[in-house]
């Protein structure tokens, strides 16, 4: 009786992992939410306003959220993210490093993983003769990367500057299949006089295009180990449909020590989906962020996105949303942040404890 149900439990995870895999891959199909791990964002502090930082990013983060932005880079700046999702399952990783070239032009690189490491792969565990043979389990990961080159800057019209990304894609789900993408972004700036700041931010502009190469064989040891599984290899092309970011900021200052930053964002996708604005031809989804600092020292934020219309069990709908919530603090160069991405667990998104760390190198000079 013991060796059924141990039997049965390994046909159980073996069907787990054929549904895991097969439906990642099959949702390579599903073009309109290729590549979605790109647009988790980074940072703490701009997810702690909800990621409305199109119109004032300004730093070695701008390189993700808006290239023109790292015009503003008087020096050198390195940071780095972390986050876990899913009950640590999943991992969230982030470098960037820019640097001025002029005092015109600034180029940037980064680097995004987003990865579940150290899954049993159990589709060898019985044998020709049926016998278990815990030997035969193995380990894989899948794993997302992509690799951003920045370039900003700043045009003749003052306060007006424009950066571009360079993006290489890298997807791959152990030794089933791997995917190559490319992609550009294409941002711009401007600031009036009075600490208005504009931006538009868009994404994927030439439709950022995967490239997959699957391996049938090992896909095939998947299909064997499920019994009644006869699926058909998956495309192996997806592309990533282009998106529009246009934001907003206003930066006040109050008894020379005290500033709010208030900033919105639009964020739009040409499909149809279930953001609070939507239609055939493209949806909207609006984001508000705050952030209340002291002499540049410490800062305090808040913000509220992701607005969806969630379908009910009675076919009613309700209107979900993201708030967000973050601290700050920065030192001689060293800027510290902390984010909660999902106050009270109100939406469906991903929601995590989010820290990220900042170096501006002019603490060395």
């Amino acid at each position: 009786m013991c060796i059924f149900v141990k039997k049965l439990r390994l046909r159980i995870y073996t069907t787990a992992l054929f549904l895991l895999l097969s439906t990642y891959l099959f949702s390579q199909t599903t073009r309109k939410y290729s590549n979605e791990f790109m647009n988790i964002g980074v940072d703490a502090a701009a997810l702690g306003m909800s990621s409305a930082v199109t119109a004032n990013t300004s730093d070695v983060n701008a390189g993700y959220w808006n290239p023109a932005g790292l015009i503003q880079l008087e020096d050198n700046q390195l940071a780095l993210m972390h986050s876990s999702y899913f009950a640590n399952i999943a991992n969230y990783d982030y470098a960037a490093f820019a640097m001025p070239i002029d005092d015109r032009s600034v180029m940037g690189i980064s680097l995004i993983r987003f990865a579940v490491d150290d899954i049993l792969n159990t589709t060898q565990l019985i044998d020709e003769q049926g016998n278990i043979n815990y030997d035969r389990i193995s380990l894989f990961s899948t794993a997302d990367y992509g690799f951003t080159f920045s370039y900003a800057r700043a045009l003749p019209v003052e306060g007006l500057n424009y950066g571009a990304n360079a993006k290489v894609i890298r997807r791959i789900i152990g030794d089933f299949a791997s995917s190559w993408g490319f992609g550009l972004d294409l941002g711009i700036q401007f600031e009036t006089g009075n600490d208005w700041k504009f931006g538009v931010m868009a994404r994927d502009i030439t439709t950022t295009y995967n490239a997959w190469a699957i391996d049938e064989e090992e896909f095939k040891k998947v299909q064997d180990a499920v019994e009644g599984q006869n699926q058909e290899l998956p495309e192996t092309t997806e592309i990533t449909i282009p998106k529009l970011q246009i934001g907003v900021s206003k930066l006040m200052t109050f008894h020379y020590d005290y500033t709010l930053l208030a900033s919105a964002n639009l964020n739009v996708r040409f499909e149809e989906n279930n953001d609070v604005i939507s239609s055939s031809f493209a949806s909207i989804n609006p984001a508000l962020g705050f952030e209340f600092g002291y002499i540049d020292l410490v800062y305090l934020r808040a913000g509220v996105g992701n607005f969806q219309n969630e379908l009910q069990i009675d076919n009613t709908e309700q209107l979900s949303f993201q708030p967000s919530f973050g601290l700050g603090f920065k030192y001689n160069g060293i800027q510290i942040d902390y984010a909660f991405t999902d106050i009270g667990d109100q939406s469906v998104a991903l929601y995590s404890n989010v820290f990220s760390l900042k170096l501006d190198f002019s603490i060395f000079r």
